[in-house]
């Protein structure tokens, strides 16, 4: 993939870019404030899940969930039997893991699970700790969680291209990758059989991509935060294949915090169903199915993010081939989650130009790549987006009137 090529262009269709249905969007109080879209609050699903309150809700009762205990029987014990019949039913329906022969592991969202897995990778421990690495860009907090502690167990190694170190690796696979939107396969070839690999899947959703096979590794992680847009109930989950390592994740969850909150597995459970009960539905239209309706905002979302780039001379995107997706049955653009944006005519700092245009992003180099890059959320509610297009119009008509 590479980047787009841009101009300074005059923008005729100035205006079209921040109207709906012929109304402008009308901004909040604080117009004129900071946008804050450096992290990834998943809040533009808000009104579909407005219009779908009455199918969503759930009636909690002063008696129900009492126990530590859902499913002793099961190798998670915590794990609410609907919650797990739901997960395997999303899989299935979406074709974008393989569920057979997995355990399920629901953890406090994928954060908690991914520190489960690490303590689950890693334990006993050995004389040195045990290398981790990610392919750059990678997720701005792997290196924050896995150097919180300290720990003697495993240690941050940076860059996956970058690493030759000889003995056992953890190897975090990000695909679509956060926070470019690429798919993603492991890099590391070199050390034998002595890597484990964790593939953090948390966007192989269709909204953003193309879903090109059911993906089927032995540790696989997601999240509602991502797929849903549920990201306040902390639901996520782990598809593993072995059992020592389910058995290992568990008691690491049960360590720091007893399991896994009844309530939000339980509701969770329910805006599954729904999700899957509108895919399953061949007469759904955006009304009722969650994916062609995030997958319709996010479209329109990146036209209009490309547009107002298209004459900007300052910024450019990655330009991505399309793919043919398995789910909806033909080839189809990737839409990320975030917008990669590199800075052009020798601006270095990205975050820093954004700053000038009220906007907060996240600088390149918290994803181990060149600052010249910043990561600017599209997951915000429609005002904040259509805001963010529109200083980035105004941004650029004010460097043209300047060099007139």
């Amino acid at each position: 993939m590479g980047f787009t090529e841009n101009n300074a262009a005059p923008v005729d269709h100035k205006r079209r870019l921040f109207l709906d249905n012929g109304t402008r969007t009308n901004h909040s109080s604080n117009s004129n404030s900071v946008l804050a879209l450096s992290t990834g609050d998943p809040t533009m699903f808000e009104p579909f899940w407005r219009k779908m309150e009455d199918k969503c809700k759930v009636v909690i009762r002063g008696g129900d969930f009492m126990s530590y205990f859902s499913d002793v029987k099961n190798v998670c014990w915590f794990l609410e039997p609907k919650l797990g019949d739901a997960i395997r039913r999303l899989h299935g329906v979406v074709g974008n893991a393989v569920t057979e022969e997995r355990h399920i592991v629901v953890g406090t969202g994928s954060s908690q699970l991914f520190q489960a897995l690490l303590y689950a990778l890693t334990t006993p421990g050995g004389a040195e700790p045990v290398s981790v690495v990610s392919s750059a860009p990678y997720y701005s907090q792997y290196p924050e969680v896995i150097d919180c502690l300290r720990s003697r167990l495993y240690k941050w190694e940076g860059d996956a291209h970058s690493f030759k170190k000889e003995g056992p690796y953890i190897e975090v696979v990000n695909s679509p990758n956060n926070p470019e939107g690429g798919l993603r396969e492991a890099v590391v070839k070199n050390q034998g059989d002595q890597g484990m690999l964790i593939h953090d899947l948390a966007y192989y959703w269709p909204q953003y991509t193309a879903i090109t096979s059911a993906a089927d590794y032995d540790i696989m992680l997601f999240t509602c935060s991502k797929c849903t847009g549920h990201a306040g109930s902390r639901i996520g989950w782990a598809l593993v294949k072995d059992k020592d390592i389910a058995k290992k994740m568990i008691q690491y969850i049960t360590i720091s915090s007893i399991g896994v909150s009844k309530e939000s597995q339980f509701r969770a459970a329910k805006i599954i169903g729904v999700i899957c009960d509108g895919c399953e539905n061949v007469q759904s239209t955006e009304t009722d199915n969650f994916f062609k309706y995030s997958r319709h905002l996010m479209t329109k979302r990146w036209q209009k993010l490309r547009e107002v780039l298209q004459h900007n001379r300052y910024l450019s995107l990655f330009k991505y081939p399309r793919q043919h997706c398995l789910f909806i049955g033909e080839s189809v653009e990737t839409l990320p989650a975030y917008a990669w944006l590199k800075c052009e005519e020798g601006i270095k700092d990205c975050e820093e130009f954004l700053r000038g245009i009220e906007t907060v992003g996240r600088g390149g180099k918290q994803f181990g790549a060149d600052p010249k890059f910043a990561r600017v959320s599209l997951l915000c509610r429609e005002d904040d987006f259509n805001r963010f297009i529109e200083r980035l119009y105004m941004g650029h008509q004010g460097e043209s009137n300047g060099h007139n």
